[in-house]
């Protein structure tokens, strides 16, 4: 048995980020991974696979141009799974390439295998001063639903289907219900989303939220708000491409497609790790409660990333891996949470970062929206994006950035110049005064500058 400082218990992005940031401080680290990847769901699941799913469809489709070319600029006609599959798998080969690497340059001890506590150590780790707990998240998969991996599946089983279906019924829609239903709506499967609340992602504001509907509604994507799901039952196809799974909701309505995406939260999976133990209590979803620093009721004990809930991104997940760790050795750091952004890649993809509306007007905050549509800007034009915006929200008195809402091409992208600028209590004259290149997205930001002051000096 050898002395650790910290150990890190699994190797998804909050998990890889404290264990960096460990050795950067001198720190003696080891990572420990039970499954026989690197990465994660982020890599091997999640973000990576969905997202270069993403890509491969807005390329082969060509509905990235088709505003501006129309259906000439589609790549390729009959789209298979394989073709999709493809780009994903080289992308994620890239990415565990670069974390091998990583934890190689830091001298990041690895350690294959199933972490538990006991009174006194962990396994494989003989007393580090500090665990961090990096465990992430899974599809919750209700025994109620006749999951079979084919026609009724979780995101991890989308990823491994063999045929594209015809029709679809996504249960849920969350960040990756919304995500997955526009990109098969975009390869020509028919979708129908369903969820009990009467609106998508209820945390964005609602404009962004009531465009991304319509945009779906555009796609030819059906949308049941407001219903729930009483049950999902395999049915034997009638024909070849015929339905085999049938929704039965609670108003009655019977649902029936070739295959259904069940995406209803995620559960996390820190059960095995005897938490009890030590003292650690998790929730129903195995879920931890930290402080803000990331401790748990031990406090040398840290978790972070999906594991702790809200807002379960890798990018927040990268950051209080960091932000863990520094604090737990005393190392100086600084963090703005309030201004983590938030990225979604649906079909148009959407970004914020800041507050929303709701948010202002109930905390009695005084405030004036500034907008940006991209079919004024020429770069909107260019791009074939006519359904794009850009909103700023500004303090009525002192004429600060309060939040940035973007839906359309390269929002995710987009939205950190208003992060920036928002970090150093910048107003909305930083955007009227300077210069941004032409033709370009950035150019919005003036644009609703200039929309959001003319209305300013009306009030």
């Amino acid at each position: 048995m050898r002395h650790f400082d910290v150990a890190v218990i699994g190797s998804g992005p909050a998990g890889q980020k404290a264990a960096i940031q460990a050795a950067k401080l001198g720190k003696k680290v080891a990572l420990i991974e039970k499954n026989n990847v690197l990465g994660g769901a982020t890599i091997n699941t999640g973000t990576i696979p969905s997202k270069a799913l993403r890509e491969a469809v807005m390329h082969l489709t060509g509905l990235g141009k088709r505003g501006l070319y129309g259906e000439s600029s589609r790549v390729k006609r009959d789209i298979t799974i394989a073709d999709l599959i493809y780009v994903s798998q080289q992308v994620i080969h890239h990415e565990l390439d670069l974390i091998r690497d990583q934890l190689e340059r830091n001298h990041i001890e690895l350690i294959w295998g199933s972490a538990r506590f006991d009174q006194e150590v962990v396994l494989y780790v003989d007393r580090p001063d500090y665990f961090v707990i990096a465990t992430g998240t899974r599809p919750a998969k209700p025994s109620s639903v006749p999951f079979d991996d084919k026609s009724i599946f979780t995101s991890d089983g989308l990823l491994k289907l063999e045929t594209l279906p015809k029709t679809m019924v996504v249960v849920g829609a969350g960040v990756i219900g919304i995500e997955y239903a526009c990109m098969l709506a975009a390869l020509g499967v028919k979708v129908t989303l369903v969820d009990g609340r009467h609106e998508v992602l209820g945390f964005l504001d609602s404009e962004i939220t009531e465009a991304l509907q319509y945009g779906m509604r555009r796609m030819g994507i059906t949308l049941r708000l407001g219903e729930k799901v009483a049950k999902i039952e395999q049915m034997m196809p009638c024909a070849a491409g015929g339905a085999s799974v049938q929704a039965t909701l609670e108003s009655g309505k019977q649902l029936r497609a070739q295959t259904l995406l069940y995406a209803v939260g995620r559960q996390g999976t820190v059960g095995a790790l005897q938490l009890d133990r030590v003292g650690v209590k998790c929730d129903d979803r195995e879920r931890l409660k930290v402080n803000d620093h990331y401790q748990t009721e031990v406090e040398n004990i840290y978790a972070v990333g999906d594991v702790i809930g809200f807002p379960a991104l890798a990018s927040t997940a990268m950051e209080q891996g960091r932000q863990a760790v520094c604090h737990a050795f005393g190392a100086p750091t600084f963090s703005v949470p309030e201004l983590f952004p938030y990225g979604i890649y649906a079909i148009p993809e959407i970004s914020m970062v800041g507050k929303t509306e709701q948010q202002l007007t109930d905390a009695g905050i005084p405030y004036e929206a500034g907008i940006a549509q991209y079919n004024e800007l020429a770069r909107g034009q260019l791009l074939g994006d006519d359904t794009g915006m850009l909103k700023m929200l500004i303090h009525q008195e002192d004429q600060t950035i309060l939040g940035v809402h973007a839906i359309g091409t390269g929002a995710t992208e987009l939205i950190h110049i208003g992060q920036a600028v928002m970090a150093f209590k910048g107003t909305v004259e930083y955007f009227i005064n300077n210069v941004f290149n032409f033709p370009t997205l950035a150019e919005a930001y003036k644009v609703a500058a200039l929309n959001g002051l003319n209305k300013l000096r009306h009030v």
